[in-house]
């Protein structure tokens, strides 16, 4: 494959550069994250960029640039120290005009350009994760009404968005998974905020729906198709997450070679001891699997051959060399890492997160095998 960006890529990695340069972010990203804050200010900066545009259409104002785009984007806004983890939900437009009514398109594309949150999917639940199945959210339609009855758990972004798209089941057809759009503003809805390890510039919510009355026109897609769409985001969702754990990676990679090449110990710099020299040779064979894996993928995807597989892949990987790779970063650099303020342990809890969230191992690991075996039945 050619690596090399094309002149708009270049363009668009070069005002990244630019934006990072301009102030000491790494300030604010801390003070994000121990408050647990959502860094819209950042996001809208990235907004200003065009960085929420470049999967949408052009009749939109978009780029229609494809995932190529995305994935070099996330590499720069990563190794400069960025959390490109709250940008998840940019995508999101697209899932939007394909699926939404134009009333719900209207309230999502209201807020392009904010840097404000949109809106997320709601559909794990205390008894049911991997096993969407088994979700017991139910609506039931009573007097020319919607209700929503149920209980969401670890839901992203749950005290931010101002609108989640909940799968819930038929109360009257059990067999019948559908998602609707819920105003969260909505009576009968509560919620709490979970404390998390990592990605904590983002909320993670118990929610929960008491009676909540919606309309037919909240219905999100059609009815019976809430497992299908998900689907597709989900494939999409775990590609993000790989270009998140990759260019964490890259970071940390950086990070720790740098305070190797000044750190002296006994004499000289501890970039110069051999078993230093082995842990930077493990760190940059992972980083650069990585990187191949995630470019060959979104290739694949704008060229309409990506599967499931694929993004399994990608995600499983890179969540699991990502975080080997800042594991040894923290290991150069030390107390420095573990004691002091270092983003390599912000970098380290947020890669833990990330074996599970989005999907666990285990299930990245049997969607991956299953989309092998089936090119060679």
């Amino acid at each position: 494959m050619d690596f090399r960006l094309n002149d708009e890529q270049e363009l668009l990695v070069k005002g990244i550069r630019e934006l990072m340069a301009r102030e000491n972010w790494d300030a604010y990203f801390e003070e994000c994250d121990r408050n647990s804050q959502y860094p819209e200010r950042f996001v809208k900066e990235l907004a200003d960029l065009g960085i929420d545009s470049i999967l949408l259409p052009e009749e939109h104002g978009g780029f229609d640039a494809g995932l190529v785009t995305i994935a070099a984007a996330w590499e720069e806004l990563g190794r400069l120290g960025a959390p490109t983890y709250v940008l998840y939900q940019i995508p999101g437009f697209n899932t939007i005009l394909r699926e939404g009514t134009q009333e719900q398109i209207d309230k999502i594309m209201a807020l392009h350009g904010t840097g404000k949150q949109m809106w997320n999917s709601a559909i794990t639940e205390p008894g049911a994760g991997s096993d969407v199945g088994s979700l017991q959210t139910t609506y039931t339609r009573k007097d020319g009404k919607v209700i929503l009855n149920g209980h969401k758990t670890f839901i992203t972004s749950g005290a931010g968005v101002p609108y989640l798209v909940v799968m819930a089941r038929d109360s009257e057809n059990y067999d019948t998974f559908t998602e609707w759009f819920v105003d969260m503003t909505l009576p009968g809805i509560k919620i709490e905020k979970l404390e998390k390890l990592g990605l904590r510039m983002d909320s993670c919510c118990e929610i929960y729906f008491d009676g909540v009355e919606l309309e037919e026109k909240d219905m999100f897609g059609k009815e019976g198709n809430g497992f299908n769409r998900v689907k597709e985001e989900f494939d999409f969702e775990r590609f993000l997450v790989g270009c998140t754990n990759y260019a964490t990676a890259l970071c940390a990679l950086e990070d720790a070679a740098k305070y190797a090449n000044q750190r002296v110990q006994f004499g000289e710099t501890i970039g110069r001891f051999q078993l230093t020299q082995e842990k930077f040779c493990n760190m940059a064979i992972k980083v650069k699997n990585m990187k191949n894996m995630l470019y060959e993928t979104a290739w694949k995807f704008d060229n309409g051959e990506m599967n499931s597989g694929d993004a399994a892949m990608c995600k499983y990987y890179c969540a699991n060399a990502a975080f080997e790779v800042v594991d040894d970063a923290m290991q150069i650099l030390a107390g420095v890492a573990i004691a002091g303020d270092h983003r390599i342990a912000r970098f380290w809890r947020d890669l833990r997160v990330d074996r599970v969230s989005g999907g666990s191992d285990e299930m990245q690991i049997l969607t991956a095998g299953r989309a092998v075996l089936k090119q060679y039945r």
